[in-house]
């Protein structure tokens, strides 16, 4: 197959429910396509864990004051971890990749994620990441808000129990004492709040593509997506970007 050259600073948005497998596609994306990939879900979990560590969530109530104040406190990169060959979340300096994903930091990062100056932040990183330079990154507002015009958007779903079964075999692996029973109704509580909240609220936008990824492995999600890549630039190629 001839190559021809994906154009430079493309930018791919990546949206859908939790646990839909938006990182592991978006991973193997920016993989064959030599791209940067940014986690936008673990910049929320980041702001998370360090709303828990720093004791601003009592019960059902977060104290929006004082996370307001310690918000210039919250430094967040992705580092790449050349020994495991992907990209980890920094928090303050802190390695915290294994962290954030525990079951209290997803109890809690909707209610963090749906407040208004948290968003805000955010989504001017979130901007300021993609600056002069290719990125794939997936998220729930990534094509409806951070990236409007985004070359190619994306709204992979998935069945709710597959997704909670694919969720608990992640924790399992990872030594999370943890019931199904527990992992879906997580899903479940999850999937409404980030549907129902007033700021940037969870949609489908209406120029994305639409994947149910629910029987599919990864290598079937890459072809489909190759598909796309020849409907926009006419003919697909593995080439290297700027990352």
């Amino acid at each position: 197959m001839a190559e021809v050259k994906i154009p430079d600073n493309i930018i791919i948005a990546i949206d859908g429910h939790s646990s839909g497998g938006k990182s592991t596609f978006a991973k193997a994306i920016a993989k064959e396509l030599g791209i940067t990939y940014i986690d936008s879900g673990a910049m929320y979990r980041a702001v998370t864990l360090f709303c828990l560590e720093k004791d601003l969530i009592k019960g059902e109530n977060i104290d929006i004051p004082e996370l307001e104040s310690n918000l210039d406190n919250i430094k967040i990169d992705f580092r790449f971890n050349n020994t495991l060959m992907k990209s980890e979340t920094f928090l303050n300096g802190k390695n915290v990749e294994e962290e954030i994903r525990n079951i209290k930091v997803s109890s809690f990062v909707s209610p963090v994620s749906k407040i208004g100056i948290v968003r805000e932040k955010m989504v001017a990183l979130q901007r300021e990441m993609a600056k002069n330079r290719s990125v794939v990154m997936d998220g729930r507002d990534i094509g409806s808000v951070v990236f409007p015009d985004a070359d190619i958007k994306i709204f992979l779903t998935a069945n709710e129990e597959i997704r909670a079964k694919r969720r608990y075999d992640e924790l399992k692996q990872k030594g999370v004492e943890i019931t199904l029973q527990d992992v879906e109704q997580n899903i479940t509580d999850r999937d409404h709040q980030d549907s129902s909240r007033e700021i940037s609220p969870l949609v489908q936008p209406v120029d994305a593509h639409v994947l149910d990824n629910s029987f599919m492995s990864v290598d079937d999600q890459m072809a489909w997506f190759r598909g796309l890549l020849i409907d926009k630039f006419g003919i697909y190629m593995n080439n290297e970007h700027n990352c």
